[in-house]
């Protein structure tokens, strides 16, 4: 391969000298390689004038291929390299608790059967800092809401409701739904998810203040706490599934919705495991919850 290498390269620079500086060979190597390739072939390939150096007739012919080899053993070499990356690889992700507990178990299982040795480094973090993680390179790529972060590539993955949470036997807790005018006067436990909050938009645009009496960063905690009666809360209907909690859930009119999106710096920057579990990601989006 190194001989059509060099042979792609005298055409493009058109002299043996500044070839052999390029690849760091010899020019008399350089000569040795052209002369190598052309006893194989059996014909000339290359002639030299005080013009410089160009292809002959069947040089001209066969060139074409010589170029397709070449692309044909990078793309191979490319290759290699994607599964050496997929064997050691390390995926560092920033995510939200409730897609750490209901997506990335399923996720990691379909993608571990494809790719058993990728580990995955987990940062739990929020709004805020899930896009600096990522904007340090601490992580390869996080959850996140669009509306969040302007300045990332996103691939959007699922949209969500959000419910209102409130302690069994509350006043409000017999209705079918609820409207964000109810809980205006309620103790109100706001979860934590830095600079931006759909709950907070969402009581922004209807033109209420919540009465918030208490700001936690872990939706588990708010169940516990809307559970011992010390107020509502607003949280997402991923995570409230499957939790074992004395509380009741119900629908917000109208609709509170969460999006979540993939977010990263630069696709082409990205480590290829994290591009393939993101493509794996973007092919599995509609089996999760």
């Amino acid at each position: 391969m190194n001989r059509y290498i060099a042979l792609q390269k005298i055409i493009e620079i058109g002299s043996f000298t500044k070839v052999a500086d390029a690849l760091g060979y010899t020019q008399s190597s350089i000569s040795q390689m052209i002369a190598s390739l052309e006893n194989e072939l059996s014909m000339k390939l290359l002639t030299r004038s005080r013009y410089g150096v160009k292809l002959t007739v069947e040089g001209a012919e066969l060139y074409p291929f010589i170029e397709r080899s070449i692309y044909q053993y990078r793309s191979m070499r490319e290759k290699a390299n994607e599964i050496k990356g997929l064997e050691t690889g390390v995926i560092r992700v920033g995510t939200v608790s409730s897609v750490t507990c209901h997506w990335m178990p399923q996720l990691i299982n379909g993608f571990k059967r494809e790719y058993p040795n990728v580990q995955f480094l987990f940062h739990q973090g929020d709004y805020t800092l899930i896009p600096e993680w990522i904007a340090s390179g601490q992580i390869d790529f996080g959850f996140i809401n669009p509306l969040a972060s302007t300045n990332l590539k996103i691939k959007t993955v699922k949209n969500g409701e959000m419910l209102a949470v409130l302690p069994k036997g509350h006043p409000l807790a017999g209705q079918k739904s609820i409207q964000l005018s109810e809980l205006a006067d309620e103790p109100y436990i706001l979860l934590e998810e830095g600079h931006y909050s759909e709950p907070m938009e969402a009581f922004e645009t209807a033109g209420i203040t919540p009465n918030i009496q208490y700001t936690i960063h872990d939706d588990y905690a708010i169940m516990m706490m809307v559970e011992a009666g010390l107020g509502v809360s607003i949280l997402a209907e991923l995570v409230l599934r499957r939790t074992n909690y004395d509380i009741v859930c119900l629908p917000i009119d109208p609709p509170i919705t969460r999006t979540l999106a993939a977010g990263y710096k630069d696709w082409d920057s990205l480590p290829i495991a994290s591009k393939y579990f993101i493509d794996y990601l973007m092919e599995h989006k509609e089996e999760l919850p």
